[in-house]
C-alpha cells in the first residue's frame, strides 16, 4: 500500500515532506505494527512496515531508525515535537498524525489489506 493511501485511510496529515520524494511514492507497505512499547518494536523485522503508536517522543523516532522503519503514524493527535521532526527528516522517515486511536488505525489498515507483523 502506498504512503498517500495510508494517510488517506487514517484521515491523517503528513508532518514532514517525504511523501513527495520519488522513493517514497514508490514504497509499498505490506504490514502494520501497533505498539507503545518500543522494546516490542525492536524485537521484529520491520521492512515495509508502518508503526502505529500513541507514543510521541524522540525515542519513538530513534527506535524507528534502529528498526529500519520509514513511516510512523502518531495516534490521537499527539503533539509531534520539532526534535522528532528533525530526526525523522534526517533519517528519511515519514510521520503521519491523525485524530484516530491506535485501535481505529489498526482496524482501518487491516481492513484495507495491511497484514500484522506476527
Amino acid at each position: 500500500m502506498k504512503l498517500q493511501k495510508i494517510c488517506d485511510i487514517v484521515e491523517g496529515t503528513f508532518i514532514n515532506e517525504f511523501q513527495y520524494s520519488p522513493e517514497y511514492s514508490k514504497a509499498d507497505y505490506t504490514k502494520a505494527f501497533a505498539s507503545d512499547l518500543m522494546s516490542d518494536v525492536l524485537r521484529f523485522s520491520m521492512e515495509n512496515t508502518v508503526l502505529i503508536t500513541g507514543l510521541s517522543t524522540i525515542q519513538t523516532v530513534r527506535t524507528a531508525v534502529i528498526s529500519n522503519l520509514t513511516c510512523l503514524i502518531i495516534a490521537r493527535d499527539k503533539r509531534v515535537t520539532d526534535d522528532m521532526i528533525n530526526l525523522a527528516t534526517e533519517s528519511r522517515i515519514s510521520i503521519i498524525s491523525t485524530k484516530a486511536s491506535v485501535y481505529e488505525i489498526s482496524g482501518l489498515l487491516y481492513k484495507n489489506g495491511l497484514k500484522p507483523v506476527y
